[in-house]
């Protein structure tokens, strides 16, 4: 049985569906709008294919704000046991420019002024695990130091274990 994972910076499903295709029952969380619409549009369509269908079928879409949402959980009987966390990551003055898709977004999204209080609703709801993606050179998200991160060429995970996972 694979772990229940709440998504609270679902964006367009990309790692959701990740997730999704792993086996994890996947609760897709994104509070703005018009990202709301797009990620609803591109699930109805993808359970339209019968390949995808079983696996769009653990994904469920709450449109709602994720540190509302977070916070609501944190005393619910059947809170998720994984919060994954993929905030806009900071600004660069690199000289090479982001993907044009990730630039439109910023525009769209704007910069995740809330991560520090995201990350403060993640730990009180998630029953054993809280993961945040992170560029690789990127500093901590403020609050407690994470039990241990996973380093890629560009990317991290900060990974704040709370509790064995059971299974």
């Amino acid at each position: 049985m694979r772990p229940r994972v709440a998504d609270v910076t679902a964006g367009l499903g990309r790692d959701s569906f990740v997730l999704a295709s792993l086996g994890c029952e996947v609760q897709l969380i994104e509070r703005v709008p018009v990202i709301q619409l797009l990620l609803a549009d591109g699930l109805a369509r993808a359970a339209q294919d019968p390949e995808l269908t079983p696996i769009i079928e653990r994904m469920e879409l709450i449109r709602e704000d994720s540190i509302a949402w977070l916070r609501r959980q944190a005393g619910a009987l059947q809170r998720p046991e994984v919060v994954y966390v993929d905030p806009m990551f900071p600004h660069s003055d690199k000289s090479a420019l982001a993907k044009k898709e990730m630039r439109l977004f910023r525009d769209l999204v704007g910069d995740d002024g809330d991560a520090e209080l995201l990350l403060a609703a993640a730990l009180e709801a998630a029953q054993n695990r809280v993961v945040v993606k992170r560029p690789r050179k990127a500093p901590l998200i403020p609050g407690p130091a994470p039990s241990f991160q996973l380093e890629g060429k560009s990317g991290r995970f900060d990974i704040y274990a709370l509790k064995k996972l059971e299974r």
